[in-house]
């Protein structure tokens, strides 16, 4: 991706290095609960609830590697570059875009929707409008989902971002109330078109990083539909369970995931987006 040299992000908050002491942490159930969120997503005020930090914060030391400032720099533009299609997007509606925070940390985060862990992925919290991200999940994404380059990195940050999208929008609102009274299947399939639609708002970011400003380059389009891809439900039951089942996926399979982010990506349009009222 041709990134370098452009506009970074002052929506960043850099958290690496502040640790919580005593903090309680995560048990296994809620680590595969969580997984929902390592998957790309979700609402970690579900995943989460209930999770509560036990100790006090305390700042210490943290030395950053050439690799991580680079990632850091990487990430704050490519926040910078959805914050340009979405501003714009809104603005084309008649509305104003209220640009998210991108949270960075290190192995643990205090959220408004509950204290995380690293192995939670990287995940958006609707209720204090930030993306979260611990910056070693990058080495996770190339090596145990195989999706390498900056271009599937670029696309995590635009698919949660698609979530903000989503709480602007009050299509999360909406989905969340849908979900009440639902069996578990309901809602799960409920929640694989939200998780959808998320893709296909991160591909209209796609379409208008590449065709407005350039900053794909030939392979980068095959490397977001690659990452869309390897984190489907489908292929990642099979890798971890050796065996799949549908009624319970949560963000779709691979196929749905990539074919909805080239949705957006082929159409920049965000009425195009509309997989609640699809034929999945």
């Amino acid at each position: 991706m041709r990134w370098t040299g452009r506009r970074s992000s002052s929506n960043v908050e850099d958290r690496r290095g502040l640790r919580v002491k005593g903090a309680g942490g995560i048990g296994l159930g809620t680590i595969v609960l969580a997984l929902i969120a390592l998957y790309f997503g979700g609402d970690p005020s579900i995943v989460l609830q209930g999770v509560q930090q036990t100790g006090q914060p305390e700042r210490v030391a943290y030395q950053e590697s050439a690799e991580e400032a680079q990632l850091r720099e990487f990430v704050s533009v490519i926040l910078a570059d959805t914050e340009a299609t979405w501003g714009e997007i809104f603005a084309s509606a008649g509305g104003d875009y209220r640009e998210p925070t991108l949270v960075l940390f290190s192995e643990a985060v205090e959220s408004a929707c509950g204290f995380a862990q690293a192995a939670v992925g990287p995940f958006y919290c609707p209720a204090d409008e930030r993306v979260y991200i611990d910056l070693s999940f990058y080495r996770d994404l190339h090596a145990r989902f195989g999706a390498p380059g900056d271009a599937a990195q670029a696309y995590v940050i635009a698919h949660e971002v698609g979530h903000h999208v989503q709480t602007l929008l009050g299509i999360a609102e909406r989905t969340m109330a849908a979900r009440r009274g639902l069996s578990t299947a309901e809602a799960n399939a409920l929640s694989v078109r939200q998780e959808l639609q998320a893709d296909c708002f991160a591909g209209i970011w796609a379409h208008y990083a590449d065709r407005s400003r350039q900053m794909f380059e030939a392979g980068d389009l095959e490397e977001a539909l690659n990452a869309a891809s390897a984190v489907g439900d489908d292929r990642l039951q099979q890798r971890s369970r050796g065996r799949v089942a549908p009624e319970s996926f949560t963000h779709g399979s691979s196929a749905q995931r990539a074919s909805w982010f080239k949705r957006g990506y082929e159409s920049g349009d965000v009425a195009q987006c509309d997989t609640f009222a699809a034929s999945l």
